[in-house]
């Protein structure tokens, strides 16, 4: 009896330790359900149990034997650089109209930045004037109020503050 708890606590024990370093050096992007930080936590303090859920429900699934090394993929098991009927690359420099189209692409990325820039400066130009005609609004407005206040009493100073109504 002594002996078979001691081989199950042994086994446990190996159990444990290997878990907590297939946790420790599993890549975290492969990790299922819970983050790797979690998963060590877990594995630490529930000791067997907490092995036998990282075994069951955290550790990576097995990719498929030639399958392709990220998750989600269900394409076609070649690489894509291997892929039969695959176009090889020309020298770009060769090709007068890939160059063509590369130049007027650029150019009408110029053209449209400068219609972009220029827009841009007739808007701020337009604020600025509406922000002067206002002021001078403003300017006009306390002038006429100084000029009321001057005809109405001769007695004060022409460039008195006006009482605030």
């Amino acid at each position: 009896m002594i002996r078979a708890e001691l081989g199950l606590g042994i086994l446990g024990t190996a159990l444990w330790v290997y878990c907590l370093l297939d946790v420790i050096m599993t890549d975290e992007s492969r990790i299922r359900n819970l983050n790797k930080g979690t998963w060590i936590l877990v594995v630490l303090i529930t000791s067997v149990v907490g092995a036998v859920a990282w075994l069951v429900a955290g550790r990576p699934e097995a990719s498929p034997r030639g399958g392709l090394p990220y998750k989600g993929n269900r394409g076609t098991a070649y690489p894509e650089y291997d892929r039969p009927g695959r176009a090889v690359a020309t020298n770009p420099d060769d090709d007068a109209e890939f160059l063509r189209k590369v130049r007027e692409r650029a150019e009408a990325q110029m053209a449209e930045a400068k219609r972009q820039r220029a827009e841009r400066e007739r808007a701020e130009r337009e604020a600025v004037e509406r922000e002067r005609a206002a002021r001078r609004a403003r300017e006009e407005e306390l002038q006429r109020k100084r000029d009321e206040a001057a005809r109405t009493d001769p007695t004060s100073e022409p460039d008195a503050p006006l009482p605030e109504a």
